[in-house]
């Protein structure tokens, strides 16, 4: 009897050990798991590439019955982020593994040199495609939203364009003679006015009529302010 158990003794150890192993998480089950995870988030977002980091292989996290991939509070798939797994049942636990999520577009860029106060063209931007979540916030990818505006400060060639380094072209001016439009259910009523200082188009700005009332309008192009009702 002792010998038969000290022969069946070696292969219980490994059956042992064995049925331990499969009852814990792998690397590369928690991997799995954040790559499922982050594709579905980003899966309405084109131009997204998504890479996964290393599980710690010290890793000793008991098997989990229905895991649960998250982001922690505050943060985004956008750049270097992080993504939780977390477990309730059996045993709680919670891990975060490292992922890169890169995000490549087209932005509109600097075509050469430009001055501050230069009012934009076609002819000095530059569509480039690039990796955006490494890009400042803002960043403009349509050509359009920065034709004919002006720049707050010079820039190199090459540099991206943002919102807030552009500004939109004045088309009222303090002082100026403007017309004044009213436009209603059944009606429209104009009149004229001397503005009460600058706006681009779709600020709001004051006008003065000649009979000295102020009003308040949005500030069009060709000197017009229209008064919404």
């Amino acid at each position: 009897m002792t010998k038969f158990i000290s022969l069946l003794l070696p292969l219980l150890l490994l059956a042992t050990a064995a049925r331990g192993a499969e009852e814990l998480e792998t690397p590369a089950s928690l991997k799995q798991l954040a790559e499922n995870f982050v594709a579905q988030q980003t899966a309405g977002q084109p131009g997204a590439e998504v890479t996964v980091g290393a599980v710690d292989s010290r890793l000793r996290l008991p098997r989990c019955a229905q895991p649960e991939a998250f982001l922690p509070a505050g943060s985004r798939l956008w750049g270097n982020a992080t993504v939780g797994l977390r477990c309730s049942v059996p045993v709680p636990w919670t891990v975060y593994i490292p992922v890169t999520v890169r995000v490549m577009g087209m932005a509109i860029v600097s075509a050469r040199p430009l001055a501050q106060g230069q009012a934009l063209s076609l002819a000095d931007l530059s569509l480039q495609k690039q990796d955006l979540t490494q890009l400042p916030a803002g960043v403009i990818t349509d050509q359009n939203e920065a034709i004919g505006k002006t720049l707050v400060s010079s820039i190199p060639a090459g540099y991206p364009l943002r919102a807030d380094m552009l500004r939109a072209k004045m088309v009222v001016f303090q002082g100026q003679a403007v017309k004044i439009t009213a436009k209603g259910a059944g009606f429209s009523v104009s009149a004229e006015g001397k503005a009460m200082g600058n706006a681009e188009d779709g600020q709001p700005v004051q006008v003065r009529t000649p009979s000295g009332q102020i009003v308040k309008g949005i500030a069009r192009a060709g000197g017009i302010v229209e008064i919404p009702f």
